[in-house]
């Protein structure tokens, strides 16, 4: 299947890749671009032997890598999976079948249908982001983090993705729920890890977090102001309770009074800001779904 490019991202694959490779040729795919970080073992080498277009990255990350790849990549369909031996090539068509049907633009592999082979840290951590992104961005998705997806090249080229780093899975969910793409999870198998993990729990897991926040900003204005105005508003409770019992026990507290009424008032405003956001978006969204309707009706 030449108009699908199976894009696989490397770093110190060497023990997994050849047999990855091997397995996606018995499944009929050929057109294999590996787009490696820069491994210190094998990974480079493995890859030419195989046969394969082998590519080292520019700079850091695997976002960097993604991206890179994604300039170079002109067939209809892309598979990105990990080179880490987690994935099984044989589930492949799996993920096609609704890019190819119509159905969908972007097609997540949910490793959690089957269970899969998570550590129980890294098993709550993805359910905690997993569960931000459905409050923040409004549509319930099971693995915004997953490594194994297919998108049409299409998509990809609407995809404003600029994130560096692990960071890189969750902007694609988040720039397919803004730019309106067709998003679909099929369960997928997910096998455990041969070898240390790249992934750094409290690093990483904290730069995702803070992604899906950030992003929000355009997307869900309430969301995003909603918090800080909360985070303020809770400080200013918490000092005015304390001012509130002092006096009612003689002592005033004028200094303290004064920092909790700008804590209350500030908190209040990055609501008003958020509704405010909210609403702008909301015309934006209508306005555009409009245009999208007129051109259809031109065409």
């Amino acid at each position: 299947m030449e108009d699908v490019c199976i894009l696989i991202p490397t770093l110190n694959e060497e023990e997994t890749l050849s047999e990855l490779i091997e397995e996606f040729r018995r499944e009929g795919f050929g057109n294999i671009f590996v787009i490696d970080g820069n491994s210190t073992d094998s990974t480079r080498e493995i890859a030419k032997r195989a046969g394969v277009k082998v590519e080292t990255q520019r700079g850091k990350g695997k976002g960097t890598a993604v991206r890179q790849a994604f300039e170079q990549i002109e067939s209809d369909f892309i598979v990105m999976i990990d080179g880490d031996g987690t994935y099984l090539p044989s589930e492949v068509r799996n993920l096609l079948e609704p890019l190819i049907s119509g159905g969908a633009d972007h097609v997540i592999g949910n490793r959690f249908a089957y269970g899969g082979a998570f550590a129980r840290l890294h098993r709550l951590g993805n359910w905690v982001l997993n569960k931000v992104f459905s409050f923040g961005y409004g549509i319930k998705l099971n693995d915004i983090l997953s490594g194994y997806r297919a998108f049409t090249n299409a998509t990809v080229k609407r995809m404003a993705l600029v994130k560096e780093g692990f960071e890189i899975e969750a902007e694609m969910a988040i720039e397919s729920v803004k730019k309106d793409i067709r998003i679909q999870e099929v369960p997928i198998t997910y096998r455990k890890r041969r070898g240390e993990s790249k992934l750094n729990f409290v690093r990483d897991g904290s730069r995702i977090a803070y992604t899906l926040y950030v992003l929000a900003k355009t997307h869900n204005p309430v969301f995003y102001f909603g918090i800080i105005g909360t985070a303020f508003i809770s400080i200013g409770v918490v000092s005015g309770g304390y001012v509130v019992w002092d006096w009612l026990n003689g002592i005033t507290h004028v200094p303290l009074a004064v920092f909790t009424s700008l804590m209350i008032i500030t908190g209040v405003q990055f609501l008003i800001f958020g509704l405010l956001g909210d609403l702008m978006v909301t015309l934006q969204k209508e306005t555009m779904a409009s245009l999208r309707d007129r051109d259809k009706r031109v065409k």
